[in-house]
C-alpha cells in the first residue's frame, strides 16, 4: 500500500481508538475500562477478539477460518455469535465495539449483530 493511501486508513483507525478511550473515561471515571471487541476483516476471512487493555490480554477470540459457512456476511454473523459465547464463558457481558479503520457496514455490521444476538451488550 502506498504512503498516500495508508494515511487516511491510519487516521480512521486512530480516531476510532481515541473515541473509545474518551467514551470509557467520560462514562466510567471511577470504574475500570470495559474490554473491547476488536474486529479485523480481510478479503476472505473475519476475525474478532475481546481484549482487556488494562491487563493487556486477549480474553476470547473467534474467526471464520476453516469454517464452511457459505456467504461471507453469514460467516461474519456466526463469528459474532461465537465470540459472544466465548465472552460469556470468560465472564464478560459488556464490551466496547472497536471496528478499527473499517466502516460499520456489511461484514463488520454482521459481526456486531451476531454478538448482540449472542448476549453481548455495547
Amino acid at each position: 500500500m502506498t504512503q498516500k493511501r495508508m494515511i487516511p486508513s491510519k487516521r480512521r483507525k486512530m480516531g476510532t481508538r481515541a473515541k473509545l478511550r474518551r467514551i470509557n473515561i467520560d462514562q466510567n471515571p471511577n470504574r475500570a475500562i470495559r474490554p473491547r471487541l476488536s474486529v479485523h476483516r480481510t478479503n476472505k476471512q473475519i476475525y474478532a477478539q475481546i481484549i482487556d487493555d488494562v491487563k493487556g490480554v486477549t480474553l476470547a477470540s473467534a474467526s471464520s477460518m476453516g469454517a464452511e459457512n457459505g456467504h461471507r456476511v453469514e460467516a461474519a454473523k456466526v463469528v459474532g455469535q461465537t465470540i459472544a459465547k466465548a465472552a460469556t464463558a470468560a465472564g464478560v457481558k459488556k464490551v466496547q465495539f472497536d471496528r478499527g479503520a473499517f466502516l460499520y457496514h456489511g461484514r463488520i455490521k454482521a459481526v456486531a449483530e451476531g454478538a448482540r444476538e449472542g448476549g453481548l451488550e455495547f
